[in-house]
């Protein structure tokens, strides 16, 4: 393992030498994929799918209308649009568009990406609007005038930064943003908390809180629940630690008194916290209920409204007016419960629904402040959304169903475990027809294993055209990292012990053939951002389980992650590297760090974006080139825009999938054919260029997860 780096160069994002590779380098893999005579039409039957007009619209509910956020082929960057329930209950209500994101982008010469909206409560007559310069997590902000359909030319406006912004009335927000030195964090998000009022500069607004330049973030805002007007303030002292304080009126401070790996948040007359770390006899990962009034009065009494078992953990829940939804997870399948507290005794408790065996059922938007209302999606792997609408204690309709988007037909679904050199037991799901009739096929196996992500069931057209319907298998692997058995699956594999799910993933690619599902050869893997050091790790240490590998905007750098971009950010996950305690771990964690000369690793194909201001290109370009330095199997290709989900429209998602399944199909089914895999592009000499040219509020983003796009 070397320490010396030849490619620094290629950290420069916008370097002119550096683009001129990233050039080549697109060309080589548009050469050797898209040229393809098959490439075109996957790509426009995926784009097919991305486009129909019969998706569902998800919305949010503000006040009487119901909000959503569109795309489709007639409107690339898409529309802000609203409507009414009794609208929304037809095959095709009638919206009224609010922001034309295209029309914009048009005028301003700018490719604009939408980033979501805050609508202030009670009036819902303005909005604080998010659009990124294609796709990049940094983002303006601007007031929109709902009523008008225009921004507020006088209104309040911040420039472009990773921006952390909320309503306190008409005339003020919370706001913290890059004001100049010493307003940003190392990680690159807001340090200060200013309230902000209209018609004055940002520059002198009062600053109300301020974390450590060390800390990843401050944050700051307003509950405006009816009767429970409050202000809150606090920091994120990392990805899984922080503290949160009552700010009153006079600017004192009050701290909100759990520990700092809990979260904590006031509902009405509740606080609610989750411990990731057992507390007041609970275990981690329960969900407490306190008076808030009490606690902060020094009270610990407290109603455990959810205690998780070795099988079972908590998915999330919502809030109506009157109720709690909560959403459990028992070996990844999906549970729903309703919640209601009472003057005295413990918290009712009642179904709110039966939930389909090895589906996703989730809340999709509710009313808190005003009713029961709850808007409900249902899916599975091969089941497509239902979304439903009900209020609690009442009965339910179904709102939309989405078509079938490719043929199920002798497709099936099951979950099995695998064991992990451990003796963990680690579930996945496989998606395909019956082995034992078919006997071993192509297979692709994905994963992600960090910042408590679960991966669960979930309906995925394209990779049910691009892939089931072709023969392919699909298999999802929920190894440790994340969280689909709470806080204790996840810091499993924290820092030094991040092996723990490269080694379940490896189990779990064993397990399959070992099954009869594939072989070796037959099998890939993908992952992206985090999952994409999972792709790495799979490619320098267990090569000889994958006949390919797709590794999307990845993180390989493990020496250097923490000096790009928000990289700094995720020191709680990995390890800091300027840590001699934990440099060690790291150098043998970076995939980038382990590639050798003399080993035999299978295709491996990566991507990302010029533009993705949050894992940094050059982890892929040094990846890419490195590989091709000593003559190994690679293609690479970043797209210019799209950020960090690496597509800013439905094009460019359709293009950068139609990639990555021909490269797979490719290089898994080559021995049922002559088509021959992807080989090793011609070296380039070191260092030289190659040649010419939730319903809570959540904080800064891990690698690999993101925002929704929200219709309000």
């Amino acid at each position: 393992m070397s320490d010396d780096d030849p490619y620094l160069w290629l950290e420069e994002v916008s370097g002119d030498a550096a683009l001129a590779w990233v050039a080549d380098r697109n060309a080589e893999t548009a050469e050797a994929l898209a040229a393809d005579p098959g490439f075109t039409p996957l790509k426009e039957r995926l784009r097919e799918g991305l486009d129909a007009s019969d998706r569902i619209p998800y919305t949010v509910r503000r006040g009487a209308h119901l909000y959503n956020f569109w795309r489709d082929a007639e409107h690339v960057r898409g529309v802000w649009r609203r409507t009414a329930l009794e609208q929304y209950r037809k095959d095709e209500p009638e919206w009224e568009v609010l922001l034309d994101v295209d029309a914009l982008a048009a005028e301003e010469d700018e490719k604009w990406v939408w980033g979501g909206a805050s609508v202030l409560r009670p009036g819902h007559d303005r909005a604080l609007v998010e659009l990124s310069r294609d796709g990049a997590d940094a983002a303006v902000v601007r007031e929109f005038d709902l009523s008008t359909r225009e921004f507020v030319e006088d209104g309040f406006r911040v420039p472009e930064a990773k921006t952390q912004i909320d309503w306190i009335d008409a005339d003020t927000v919370f706001v913290g943003t890059d004001t100049g030195p010493g307003s940003l964090t190392h990680s690159g998000y807001p340090r200060t908390v200013r309230r902000w009022r209209r018609g004055t500069p940002l520059e002198e607004a009062a600053t109300v809180f301020e974390a450590e330049a060390g800390d990843v973030s401050a944050w700051g805002y307003h509950d405006d629940t009816p009767g429970f007007e409050r202000d809150f303030v606090g920091r994120s002292l990392d990805f899984f630690r922080g503290e949160t304080y009552l700010l009153e009126p006079d600017g004192t401070l009050v701290r909100i008194d759990v520990p700092d790996d809990a979260s904590a948040y006031a509902h009405r007359r509740h606080l609610i916290v989750t411990p990731r770390s057992a507390w007041l006899g609970q275990p981690s990962g329960s969900l407490l209920a306190f008076d808030f009034d009490a606690f902060l009065a020094g009270d610990r009494s407290f109603e455990a409204l959810f205690v998780p078992d070795e099988r079972t953990a908590l998915a999330g829940h919502s809030w109506t007016r009157h109720h709690l939804i909560l959403e459990t997870m028992r070996d990844v399948g999906t549970r729903i419960e309703v919640l209601t507290p009472t003057d005295e005794g413990p918290w009712r408790r009642e179904p709110l629904v039966g939930v389909p065996p090895l589906s996703a059922v989730g809340v999709v938007d509710t009313d808190p402040d005003v009713s029961d209302e709850y808007f409900l999606d249902v899916s599975g792997f091969l089941q497509p959304s239902t979304l439903h609408r009900g209020s609690v204690g009442g009965d339910a309709e179904v709102l939309k169903q989405a078509p079938d988007r490719f043929d199920t037909t002798g497709l099936s679904v099951a979950q099995h475990f695998a064991t992990s050199r451990d003796g963990t037991r680690v579930p996945y799901f496989v998606i395909g027809p019956d082995h034992s009739a078919t006997g071993p096929g192509p297979t692709l196996l994905y994963g992600y294993g960090g910042f408590e992500v679960s991966l669960t069931p979930s309906y995925d057209a394209v990779r049910g055209r691009a892939w089931l319907e072709r023969g392919g298998t699909h298999v999802i692997a929920n190894i440790r990292g994340g969280g689909e058995y709470g806080p204790a699956w996840h810091q499993a594999a924290l820092r030094a012990e991040r092996p723990r799910a490269f080694e379940d993933f490896a189990a779990v690619a064993e397990d399959l053939v070992a099954r009869g599902i594939t072989t070796p050869d037959r099998l890939g893997a993908v992952g992206g951002s985090n999952g994409g050091l999972l792709m790495g790790a799979m490619l320098t240490r267990y090569p000889e389980l994958f006949g390919a590998i797709v590794a999307q905007v990845p993180l390989l750098d493990m020496t250097r992650f923490h000096k790009l971009l928000a990289g700094a950010s995720w020191t709680a996950e990995y390890g800091d590297p300027d840590d001699e305690a934990d440099l060690p771990h790291l150098r043998d964690l970076s995939p980038y760090h382990r590639i050798e000369a003399d080993r035999t690793y299978p295709p491996v194909l990566l991507t990302t974006s010029t533009r993705d201001d949050r894992v940094h290109p050059g982890h892929a370009r040094k990846t890419a080139a490195r590989l091709r330095e000593l003559g190994h199997p690679v293609l690479f290709h970043e797209n210019t825009g799209g950020g960090h989900a690496g597509a800013g429209d439905n094009e460019q998602a359709a293009h950068n999938s139609a990639l990555l399944h021909a490269f797979l199909w490719r290089n898994l089914t080559k021995a049922d054919g002559p088509e021959s895999g992807v080989t090793a592009s011609p070296s380039a000499a070191p260092g030289a260029p190659s040649g010419t040219g939730s319903q809570h509020r959540a904080g800064p983003s891990g690698p690999g997860s993101g925002g929704r796009a929200y219709g309000g």
